[in-house]
């Protein structure tokens, strides 16, 4: 009986979390990024960040990382060269999105733009920090997507020294992807788009040698 009621209480709070997450604006989600984040458990070369318990690496780089929760896709983005430049940049609204606001939270800048793209998938820019996420999803995905994005941003911690050295050994001046974190899609298509674009090229073209060796 113990047992039973325990799942009983998982079960009740997972889906009251879920209903209270769904209920939540998304000005009300973007206010996360002034709560600091102290944990962190992935390490990278010239910074570290908090990856969410259900979120997993499927891949990275250098610069950038391919991140996965059971039905979503993250593509996540770090400028370390801006970063350590200071770069300055001024979103400006846009008004045809979905959603667009510029952001401002903890003396760090971005901005989150939301836009309605085909097959009724919305695709997600979430920049803060010198650090940035890209996502399609659902719109019933939108929060939840957010929620991860936004936990992972406001995380990301940069090591100066060592970004440092790596400017010193000009090892920052050659990247194999160059991603403006800066710059939205504006009717353009995104790094989203057009990565998820040359995986599948990739796929067919793997399939049509495939067919070729067989015959």
């Amino acid at each position: 009986m113990k047992v039973k009621h325990i799942l009983l209480f998982i079960f009740v709070f997972f889906m009251c979390a879920c209903q209270t997450l769904q209920n939540t604006t998304i000005d009300e989600l973007t206010i996360k990024l002034n709560q600091s984040i102290n944990k962190v458990n992935t390490y990278r070369t010239g910074y570290s960040y908090y990856l969410p318990s259900g979120l997993s690496v499927k891949e990275y780089s250098l610069y950038n990382e391919v991140i996965e929760s059971e039905n979503i896709t993250f593509y996540f983005y770090v400028d370390l060269i801006s970063y350590f430049n200071k770069i300055n940049f001024d979103y400006q609204k846009n008004n045809s999105s979905y959603y667009s606001k510029a952001l401002n939270a903890d003396n760090k800048s971005g901005y989150l733009e939301i836009n309605l793209k085909e097959n009724n998938q919305y695709l997600i820019e979430i920049m803060f920090n010198y650090a940035k996420i890209e996502m399609m999803v659902e719109e019933s995905d939108i929060n939840n997507a957010l929620n991860y994005a936004i936990a992972i941003l406001r995380s990301v911690n940069y090591s100066d020294e060592i970004i440092n050295n790596l400017l010193n050994e000009d090892i920052l001046s050659y990247q194999e992807e160059t991603y403006n974190i800066f710059n939205t899609t504006s009717g353009e298509k995104s790094n989203y788009l057009m990565a998820v674009e040359q995986d599948q090229y990739v796929e067919e073209q793997t399939i049509k040698d495939s067919d070729l060796i067989n015959n």
